[in-house]
């Protein structure tokens, strides 16, 4: 006699980043933390374009890193302000990430910010997870689960009310606080840059704000400081180039040969020849 067998019902799958809720509601607290995360990501983008050349990293802001499965789904994730990720890839299978699945991916952010609205009480948080005494499961604290289940290397806390950074770096599995340097500001040794605060204006905001710098003390510059700084160098060398006209006409070479020299045309070179008070 045959017996039938019963169907094997399997486990559903882990979800993905598709299938996963992309905000837990919460708004951002204030209206510092989008321009931190861009002045962040600017500057830090050519030391990353070196580091990986094959483009494969990724940066979030303010997005979800999902560590484990609960109902609902967002409470089992963190979003830290900022957060980078080496050697993954900045999209997955050609999609736009929605959030970082540590159980699908199993690398950590080697650092992660957060930009505190008040005292950093709930940014350093070490409660740990654990069943309550009605069998429900804690809330655990930010800081601990950084450290114990995500194991973060460095975790920055910027208090933005009061200008206070604090920087943490995992050492056998804890987190220790990073000591500054002479500069005030702290060594990301994995990436070779440091990180501080610099007063100025951003995004018609003047403040202070969190920087990169590299090993040498040099501001890691965003887009338009580089474009100005550009312009400054090319300005300079156009007026060194105008500043040689009355020496090499003086020297005695034609106004033909300084024009082919210097990249001017030869109407160019008598108008600023006239300017110059040089006489041929």
């Amino acid at each position: 006699m045959n017996k039938e067998l019963s169907p094997i019902i399997l486990p559903s799958p882990f979800p993905d980043h598709t299938q996963l809720p992309e905000s837990d509601g919460t708004f951002v607290k204030n209206f510092q933390e989008h321009p931190q995360s861009l002045i962040l990501t600017d500057s830090i983008g050519p030391v990353l374009q070196q580091r990986h050349p094959d483009g494969q990293y990724c940066i979030g802001q303010d997005c979800g890193i999902y560590w484990r499965e609960v109902d609902p789904p967002e409470k089992g994730a963190e979003a830290p302000d900022w957060f980078y990720v080496p050697n993954v890839s900045p999209k997955l299978n050609g999609q736009i990430r929605r959030s970082y699945v540590l159980w699908r991916e199993f690398i950590a952010p080697l650092i992660a910010l957060e930009f505190a609205s008040g005292d950093g009480t709930e940014e350093r948080d070490t409660t740990p997870l654990f069943l309550t005494d009605v069998g429900e499961v804690s809330k655990p604290g930010k800081f601990w689960v950084y450290e114990r289940i995500m194991r973060i290397p460095y975790y920055g806390i910027y208090e933005i009310n009061n200008g206070k950074l604090e920087v943490y770096r995992l050492v056998d599995g804890f987190y220790q606080p990073l000591a500054a340097n002479e500069r005030g500001h702290y060594l990301i040794a994995p990436l070779g840059i440091e990180l501080g605060l610099w007063q100025g204006s951003y995004q018609n905001q003047t403040q202070q704000w969190l920087r990169w710098w590299d090993e040498q003390g040099n501001l890691l510059l965003i887009g338009d400081e580089r474009a100005a700084l550009e312009r400054e160098r090319a300005e300079k060398a156009e007026q060194a180039q105008r500043d040689a006209i009355p020496r090499l006409l003086g020297m005695g070479l034609r106004v033909e040969q300084v024009a082919e020299a210097l990249g001017f045309s030869v109407e160019e070179v008598v108008v600023l020849q006239k300017q110059g008070g040089v006489v041929k």
